[in-house]
């Protein structure tokens, strides 16, 4: 066959714009499939993990996500705050946890991997109502930091531990959780089975 009379330019044109054509129809079919590897809206409801980065969360503050479909609260406690829950450990309903509302590697008075970081399910054990946080002792009836629940008046001190003769049962819940750096939890996995730290 011949080549005679060929335009190659139009050859090289029709070439390159059939394989650009293609490469945006790979892309488009490539795109759905990538995102399947992504854990989906009803996944994350489900129960994946969520990551939550800590390096801006100041001392004294909280910081919300939502796992489950639930609140996790972050809080970086103060030296102050830390030193509060042997004052009130007397007052408590389950001062050492006993209740399993906590993964076993959270069964201390921090209630925590790393005593200063708790990370714990932000709704009370009483009716599920949401407390709030009281991270100054002036601010409410309590001598020390926690968490009040005005629906029905549960206190519980800085760890999410319940005072004694309060209508919630149970101390808040702790939920599996790692650390994948210092400054990065994975809420929702266990430190052994994410390959996390599992003490500090």
């Amino acid at each position: 066959m011949s080549n005679e009379g060929v335009d190659v330019r139009k050859r090289r044109f029709l070439t390159g714009a059939t394989a650009a054509v293609g490469g945006v129809g790979a892309a488009f079919v490539a795109t759905p499939f990538i995102k399947s590897w992504l854990p989906s809206a009803r996944a994350r409801a489900a129960g994946a993990p969520v990551e939550v980065n800590i390096a801006a969360l100041d001392e004294g503050a909280l910081l919300s996500v939502t796992w489950r479909g639930k609140p996790v609260w972050v809080v970086r406690r103060t030296q102050e705050m830390l030193d509060s829950l042997d004052n009130v450990a007397s007052k408590l309903a389950d001062p050492d946890s006993s209740a399993p509302q906590q993964p076993a590697y959270c069964q201390n008075k921090y209630r925590a991997i790393k005593d200063p970081i708790l990370v714990m399910v932000g709704i009370c054990t009483h009716l599920g109502c949401s407390p709030s946080f009281r991270p100054d002792a002036s601010e409410w009836s309590m001598d020390v930091p926690g968490f009040f629940c005005p629906c029905h008046g549960s206190h519980y001190d800085i760890s999410g531990r319940v005072y004694a003769g309060q209508p919630a049962p149970l101390n808040m819940q702790v939920p599996p959780y790692r650390y994948s750096s210092d400054e990065l939890i994975v809420v929702g996995e266990d430190p052994a089975t994410g390959g996390g730290e599992e003490a500090a």
